[in-house]
């Protein structure tokens, strides 16, 4: 068994792990990163083939239970260096101040631990970083300001026909706020509107940790450890997390290191957790709240396929090209709590059969060859709605072993009454939409998008796991990042807040770095 041993190990290279790797890199510390997946190329290792791009996505077992089981596969993971944000459609949103605080304003919920004031600093870091691209005027300046990048162009026929039944309807849209070149940086070439960006970004136009955290953590010495499988944590005699077990090739490995970065996203963090369970910590490491694996949370994310008389080709351009954020806050006026967000949202044909299948049985053979003949002439507009935190939501662990001996995790989800309230609302609003842009609604395909929970932050360790930065109440050199620290799960797509409070900890890991010694 090899042992190394190192200042911080990261562990998982997405888009959390991979700007604390890019921080803690510009330091002296010693810092090797690990992920479960192989390290790609964009231009050597995607292609515009759906069915070939689905190795971007995390296929290992999971169990996934409730009144709502949740799809654990497609758009809620990723396996490989840059994780789920290698295949997601870039649109890049900041959370709105309401979201901070949603017990306060609206008493559903809990408030973070922190403001939005806290970090727009580093919302507008990101912005910048990411290389944005969005328009002059955004109507909603919370979400979004000052795009580096100008604007991408309406080219697609959905997004047109989104933004005609909007303004039909007296609602404001826009250009959605993208983290995909409008114009050459450096090497990288501007966005071809390929539309395969759920896939991949083969021309690499899209920003992503493959082309901006990650060559910078390599570049400044960070130690990148691909198809290294994390199997369980250690902890000392002073009860600190000290060694870190891994599968690298079939072989055992350890790795000893003074602070441990979880940045595996909101699946496989409470597992690892859980798993690591040992005398000093009988319930799961950081778990005296019993909390690890609670709360965990998604979005809905339902579509309404309409059919147009004329050709649409959904397929061409950015899958999110437009948006509104009107019904935001929506839910105020109109009998529930919270809100939702509306898109144009072009699919591939692989992935708008998988919905028609997913959501009714009888879509098969004949049944489904017929409603695939007319997908030119489908548009497809989409909802993204808040989804209410429970405790009864979460994950946990089975009797079963994975090939690595870790248990599979099992993942019970139901919805909140709010939550079908929002996607009840939402729906009505896309028929709409789609009537007033001269659209027959068709199909009513129900999905969800994103996991977030699992570790939530918060200012004690009875109501909490991580603190506002993600240090463990319960571990001091135990650092929980990414995803699974939310309080809330809004509607705006959590990328961006990922990303930037990935950076407020890496400041505040190497601050505590230097305490240690």
């Amino acid at each position: 068994m090899a042992r190394t041993s190192f200042d911080v190990c990261i562990i998982g290279a997405g888009a959390a792990g991979s700007v604390i790797a890019a921080h803690l890199a510009k330091t002296s510390l010693k810092v090797v990163m690990l992920d479960a997946g192989p390290h790609r190329d964009p231009e050597k290792d995607f292609a515009s083939d759906e069915l070939e791009m689905e190795k971007l996505f995390w296929d290992e077992p999971r169990v996934s239970v409730g009144q709502d089981p949740l799809d654990l596969h497609r758009s809620t993971s990723g396996k490989g260096v840059g994780g789920s944000a290698v295949h997601y459609t870039a649109q890049l949103l900041r959370f709105d101040e309401s979201d901070f605080r949603t017990k306060t304003t609206e008493d559903i919920g809990e408030d973070w631990p922190i403001s939005y004031e806290d970090v727009l600093p580093y919302y507008e870091y990101m912005t910048k970083r990411l290389s944005l691209s969005g328009p002059n005027r955004f109507p909603w300046k919370t979400f979004g300001d000052h795009f580096p990048y100008p604007a991408h162009h309406d080219l697609s026929n959905n997004t047109l026909k989104f933004r005609e039944g909007l303004e039909k309807i007296g609602m404001n849209h826009s250009v959605s706020p993208l983290a995909i070149l409008s114009a050459p940086l450096e090497d990288r070439h501007p966005c071809i509107n390929r539309g395969f960006c759920e896939e991949g970004c083969m021309p690499d136009a899209k920003t992503t940790p493959l082309n901006t955290f990650i060559p910078e953590a390599l570049n400044g010495g960070v130690t990148l450890l691909p198809e290294a499988t994390v199997t369980s944590l250690d902890t000392d005699k002073s009860k600190r997390v000290k060694t870190v077990h891994y599968k690298l090739d079939g072989q055992k490995h350890e790795i000893e290191a003074k602070i441990v970065v979880l940045a595996a996203y909101a699946i496989e963090t409470p597992r690892l957790l859980l798993h690591s369970k040992n005398a000093d910590f009988p319930e799961g490491l950081a778990n005296s709240s019993g909390l690890v694996g609670k709360y965990l949370m998604t979005n809905t994310n339902d579509h309404i396929i309409a059919k147009f008389p004329e050709e649409i080709r959904m397929y061409r351009g950015n899958p999110v090209q437009a948006l509104t954020m009107d019904s935001y806050l929506s839910g105020q006026e109109n009998g529930f709590k919270r809100g939702f967000i509306l898109n144009s949202y072009g699919m591939r044909p692989v992935r708008l059969a998988s919905l028609f299948l997913e959501n009714d049985e009888t879509c098969i053979g004949e049944n489904m060859r017929m409603r695939m003949l007319d997908y030119n002439h489908f548009t497809s507009f989409a909802m993204l709605g808040e989804v209410i935190a429970q405790a009864s939501n979460q994950v946990a662990l089975t009797d079963q072993l994975d090939e690595n001996g870790v248990p599979i995790p099992k993942v019970t989800f139901s919805y909140h009454e709010n939550d079908l309230l929002i996607r009840e609302h939402a729906k009505e609003t896309l028929k709409s939409i789609a009537v007033a842009a001269g659209g027959e609604p068709m199909y009513h395909l129900r999905a969800h998008a994103h996991l977030m929970g699992g570790c939530r932050m918060g200012d004690t360790p009875q109501s909490s796991v991580v603190n506002s930065y993600g240090q463990s109440h319960d571990i001091e050199n135990l650092f929980i990042v990414g995803a699974p620290t939310f309080v809330t799960a809004p509607s705006a797509n959590p990328t961006l807040t990922i990303y930037s409070l990935a950076k407020r900890s890496a400041e505040y890991i190497e601050t505590f770095s230097k305490e240690i010694g």
